[in-house]
């Protein structure tokens, strides 16, 4: 390599569809939904039922890829996810999360069962580190904000600000 050229940093690459799931307003399925359509929103609604909404964002169109060597053609392994991911209360944090790990792809033919489950396991600890970095790149004045806002609502209501906020 010359000594002007930085190496590839493409360690675990993940990208996702991001949900906040404060901002649902409605879990009834449309009825000219697709069933893909349909199947989601129901995956909407059970995350908010076992999650509830504050501090909880959903993530979909997810994937996660491992790069082993500088080859993507050689030592690549990429899952799908599904989830839940859970913040601290000021929503500055990452604290954990609950995903459904599939297998999506591999260039890694030496590959073991054992391997994968770790892999999959790894996306997790891999997500949080990513969704802290999502959270850095955003506008975490508005996130105040709106934290205050909630807050000012819930004083002025005595406490009780309704199901779905």
């Amino acid at each position: 390599m010359d000594e002007n050229q930085q190496p590839a940093q493409r360690w675990v690459e993940i990208e996702f569809d991001c949900l906040p799931l404060r901002t649902v307003q409605r879990l009834d399925v449309p009825l000219d939904a697709s069933p893909r359509f349909e199947a989601f929103v129901l995956r909407v609604k059970q995350a908010i039922q076992e999650h509830g909404v504050m501090n909880t964002y959903y993530l979909h169109n997810a994937r996660c890829t491992f790069h082993f060597t500088n080859d993507p053609n050689r030592g690549m392994v990429q899952f799908k996810f599904e989830g839940t991911v859970f913040t601290d209360s000021t929503d500055t944090s990452t604290i954990s999360c609950h995903l459904d790990v599939q297998p999506d792809g591999e260039t890694c033919d030496w590959l073991n069962e054992a391997v994968v489950r770790w892999l999959a396991e790894s996306v997790r600890h891999a997500l949080v580190v990513e969704f802290d970095r999502y959270i850095q790149a955003g506008d975490l004045s508005k996130t105040q904000q709106r934290l205050e806002q909630i807050q000012a609502e819930s004083d002025a209501a005595e406490g009780f600000l309704g199901m779905y906020l």
